[in-house]
């Protein structure tokens, strides 16, 4: 039997919001996913999460969220991220007194799911407790039985701290996708271990942007190096970038990765 996962990398704002509105029931009828999981740190306006924002996603056919570094920016947001019974997860490396939780075990079907949020550390502002030996640790929690399939969202800056990960892992996790940098990879693959992976999913949000902020204020910043305000652009057409993975819940090992990138007007 196969566990059908369709992960959606950083939604941006009411541009992503509204793009995967508009398309997400016909990727779902396309894949038939198992289960629906989304990067939501920059949900509400680029930055954390609100109870309406997330209700809109829930609405839309999302089941589960991961987040990143920038889910404590709102006050709310922690409040949802720290009940018992939450659908968001933050990152795992975070010291253990703040809210909620990193990794959860999810009942998809007759099948158990294990998700688990990292944080990168290079180029990060962060000062977190090591993601490698933060997986480490949570496998130390769980026997063989305890899931049928492990996925990771490794949310980080450089290439090169996914890409260890990756082989660092490899063979113990049933897929790893990274998200954070807004902008895609090429690179999905399953490794000869079984493993599926991506350096960076992409992002849900506005074309006309960098990565998802207004392009002229960012061009500011880069021309006249000052850390004037930017805000995150909410009109045009959404970039919808994703990844579906398939894994042999038997053998806990991916057969199938497919990246995704759609347009919507």
């Amino acid at each position: 039997m196969t566990l059908k996962i369709l992960f959606f990398g950083d939604i941006i704002g009411k541009a992503g919001r509204e793009g995967l509105k508009k398309i997400l029931p016909k990727l779902k009828k396309k894949h038939d996913p198992d289960i629906t999981i989304g990067n939501v740190e920059n949900l509400a306006h680029g930055f954390g999460i609100t109870q309406k924002t997330i209700d809109e996603m829930i609405t839309a056919g999302f089941d589960f969220f991961t987040s990143g570094n920038h889910i404590w920016k709102k006050t709310e947001g922690v409040e949802i991220v720290a009940r018992r019974d939450s659908l968001v997860l933050r990152p795992d490396n975070y010291p253990p007194s703040n809210p909620g939780t990193g990794h959860k075990v999810i009942e998809v079907g007759t099948k158990k799911l294990l998700v688990i949020n990292l944080l990168g550390r290079v180029f990060m502002r962060e000062d977190l407790d090591c993601p490698f030996r933060g997986f480490d640790a949570i496998m130390k929690k769980y026997g063989e039985k305890d899931y049928d399939a492990i996925f990771v969202d490794f949310h980080g800056e450089a290439t090169s701290e996914k890409n260890a990960f990756m082989h660092y892992v490899d063979g113990r996790a049933s897929a790893v996708v990274g998200s954070h940098t807004h902008v895609a990879t090429a690179d999905e693959t399953i490794t000869e271990k079984g493993m599926a992976y991506i350096t960076d999913v992409g992002m849900n949000g506005p074309v006309n942007s960098v990565i998802g902020h207004q392009t002229q204020q960012i061009i500011e910043r880069f021309l006249n190096q000052t850390n004037a305000t930017h805000e995150v652009e909410e009109e045009g057409a959404c970039r919808i970038n994703a990844v579906y993975v398939e894994i042999d819940t038997q053998t806990k090992k991916a057969v199938k990765i497919k990246r995704i990138l759609e347009i919507v007007e």
